[in-house]
């Protein structure tokens, strides 16, 4: 009973993980690359024929293999994570966002910005 429910927690972990990152293929403030990985590490404890899929995805693939293999982000998910960081906290102050959002996104939004920046870049000097 316990494994099973293990099991469904991961399956819906990965299907919201990857329903977050087909959505950010779409919209510019939602990142991809991340909820695609844990997507990945979700099904790959859940549901090996829908892991397998993601890995052989014209689109997923390559960045779940990418990581896997290098711990590498490209630079254009790079950059495009970063204006994604920015334009959050821009659109929270817009928003007039409550100062204790404001201030819990000045620490962990930097913090994110320098892990994405301190990742490699692949080997491939074209992504």
């Amino acid at each position: 009973m316990i494994r099973h429910s293990v099991r469904i927690f991961w399956v819906l972990l990965g299907s919201s993980a990857l329903a977050l990152g087909t959505l950010g293929i779409f919209l510019p403030l939602l990142p991809t690359t991340p909820f695609v990985l844990l997507a990945a590490y979700a099904f790959a404890r859940s549901s090996n024929p829908v892991h397998d899929w993601l890995l052989r995805h014209r689109i997923f693939g390559p960045l779940i293999e990418t990581w896997r293999r290098y711990g590498a982000i490209s630079r254009r998910a790079k950059i495009l994570g970063i204006l994604s960081l920015i334009a959050v906290i821009v659109l929270s102050v817009l928003a007039g966002a409550p100062r204790y959002v404001l201030l819990i996104q000045a620490v962990i939004l930097p913090l994110c910005s320098l892990f994405i920046v301190s990742r490699p870049r692949p080997p491939d000097r074209r992504n």
